[in-house]
């Protein structure tokens, strides 16, 4: 069955072409997606930040990341499965466990897609706090012939260029891509909550 989303949820085409900036200079659109864009800390992908919230104590911070972690979970994207894991006050940290569509092509008759699953994990402190993207998955193509992917071996550097480092991989780049761009989003709009 075709089920159509939001639009906001559309991805854009996945062809890669170069364009030219105002300075006349050829340049690459995919370039914060090549090398060293995803991390690997002791041989797992973490993406992570460190968000400043100036004069918000440790206690504020966490009730508003909490809400907004909760209200993830709420989202038309989010599977039945999502939840908060950990809210623990004393020590100020929280564990989301999200599945979510990660939307690659979505037109009449073509809803190209993945189960993407994560956690986000928040450590607060006052003035700050530091939120980690980890233990990522996909689950695809479930309704023919599912296949499941762990990040480690599916969007690094490794698997998600070409071997020259150039370009996107012509299948697992499409995963790398919209995974940063979910992180981006994700880790923007916790940014823009604690620096209000």
């Amino acid at each position: 069955m075709l089920m159509m989303l939001p639009v906001a949820a559309i991805a854009q085409d996945n062809t890669w072409e170069q364009t030219v900036n105002a300075a006349g200079v050829q340049t690459n659109p995919d370039a914060k997606y090549l090398a060293g864009a995803v991390p690997l800390v002791d041989g797992r992908v973490v993406f992570e930040t460190t968000i400043k919230a100036p004069g918000k104590s440790g206690a504020q911070i966490f009730e508003i990341l909490k809400k907004d972690f909760e209200s993830i979970v709420k989202e038309s994207n989010q599977f039945e499965q999502s939840r908060i894991s950990i809210a623990d006050k004393e020590k100020l940290q929280l564990v989301g466990n999200y599945q979510e569509w990660l939307v690659f092509k979505n037109k009449p008759l073509n809803l190209d897609r993945t189960r993407l699953l994560y956690h986000l994990i928040a450590d607060c402190r006052d003035g700050e706090a530091t939120i980690k993207m980890t233990r990522i998955h996909y689950i695809y193509d479930e309704e023919r012939d599912m296949q499941t992917y762990k990040a480690e071996e599916w969007i690094t550097d490794k698997w998600g260029l070409n071997k020259k480092q150039t370009k996107l991989a012509r299948v697992s780049g499409k995963f790398r891509r919209k995974t940063i761009d979910r992180k981006d989003y994700l880790f923007n709009r916790f940014a823009n909550l604690l620096q209000k």
